[in-house]
């Protein structure tokens, strides 16, 4: 299942010769000094006595010895903590919005004039031969699905710091991939202060939306009917820092995965105080729910407590992109949506975001 909405199918699959071919690349011309990196002007300096430092993963830990110089994301959302400490990763890999450089609006001022990273599009696999050509000295895949296999190729490239083991796949929060993420890169109090500073946004709209708190809220796509994203999906996780709870038995229904379709049995979960849904088009996504007999009989659609969020706009984009500065970005669009949807009156307009 991929991890955006509109393509959905991609789970990363072994490839035997290219990683034997990435190795030999990489060991060919190791005497041969990389090109310099991307930087970005400004950046604070790495702190001292920063490395070596060793961080955790899903397949063990990874020592980096020193300063890396030549990052490759192959964890989707990855490069937006680089961003925020002023890194620039040489290559990143696509997800959603098809952005120059995978950069998205949220972040691309951080670049400050820095060139663009290469993006590896195209692909459910991780490009070995071109990861290699790439000399990079930390490949980063926090926010991914990287099996052992993969992981393993990856490390003959270059020191490789994988998803965590305490998540799902794709599920490690916002926070722990921008605390790893950082740390990796010697600016762990660089990467702290930015996570308070997002956490403090969002303890204040709390503040100022009191309305929020305790009331049931979902993320949902109509992707081959009902797909429900569980409570370890960023996505989910953006509704339950503002306040929400989530369904209490919705992870038994998903099971091991970061979401899943629901039978029509199980519609029941959908039927919370505010329902958020991710759709190809906000008419289209609208007449496509107006349809169904079954949903349209619903509480939560009868008294439009819907949030419909268009995936093929930006906005939709920095819905599924969650990281330290999506977040904010999103939640600015999100919460006047979450309001008046809240509220429960048909009256109340929930006016749709375009950009």
């Amino acid at each position: 299942m991929d991890r955006s909405p509109t393509r959905r199918v991609r789970r990363f699959a072994g490839m035997l010769t290219t990683a034997l071919v990435a190795a030999a690349t990489l060991a060919g011309c190791g005497s041969e000094e990389a090109p310099p990196a991307p930087t970005v002007p400004g950046a604070a300096p790495v702190e001292a006595a920063a490395f070596p430092v060793t961080i955790d993963h899903k397949y063990g830990s990874t020592e980096i010895k020193a300063e890396p110089k030549r990052i490759v994301t192959v964890g989707l959302t990855d490069q937006d903590a680089l961003l925020a400490v002023g890194v620039v990763p040489v290559a990143t890999s696509e997800f959603v919005g098809e952005f120059p450089g995978a950069i998205g609006p949220w972040a691309s001022a951080k670049l400050n004039g820095a060139p663009l990273p290469e993006v590896m599009k195209g692909t459910a696999d991780p490009q070995f031969e071109k990861i290699a050509s790439l000399r990079p000295d930390l490949i980063l895949g926090l926010y991914s699905g990287l099996t052992q296999e993969h992981y393993d190729k990856l490390a003959q490239i270059a020191p490789t710091v994988a998803q965590p083991k305490e998540f799902k796949d794709y599920g490690v929060p916002w926070q722990e991939s921008t605390r790893r993420i950082t740390k990796a890169v010697g600016r762990a109090a660089d990467g702290e202060k930015v996570i308070s500073d997002v956490e403090a946004k969002l303890s204040q709209v709390k503040q100022e939306h009191p309305e929020f708190a305790g009331k049931s809220a979902l993320m949902a796509t109509t992707y081959q009917g009902y797909f429900i994203y569980g409570s370890e999906d960023p996505r989910s996780r953006v509704l339950s820092s503002l306040g929400f709870v989530l369904p209490p038995n919705l992870d038994q229904v998903i099971g091991d995965k970061f979401g899943a379709n629901i039978s029509p049995e199980r519609t029941d979960l959908l039927n919370v105080d505010v329902l958020s849904w991710i759709v190809a088009g906000v008419a289209e996504g609208q007449a496509t729910l107006s349809k169904d007999t079954l949903y349209s009989g619903m509480r939560v659609a009868q008294e439009k407590r819907e949030v419909l969020i268009d995936e093929a706009s930006p906005y939709g984009a920095g819905i599924s992109f969650v990281s330290p500065l999506s977040v904010p970005w999103v939640v600015e669009r999100l919460v006047p949506q979450l309001t008046a949807a809240v509220d429960g009156d048909p009256a109340t307009e929930v006016k749709p975001v375009t950009s």
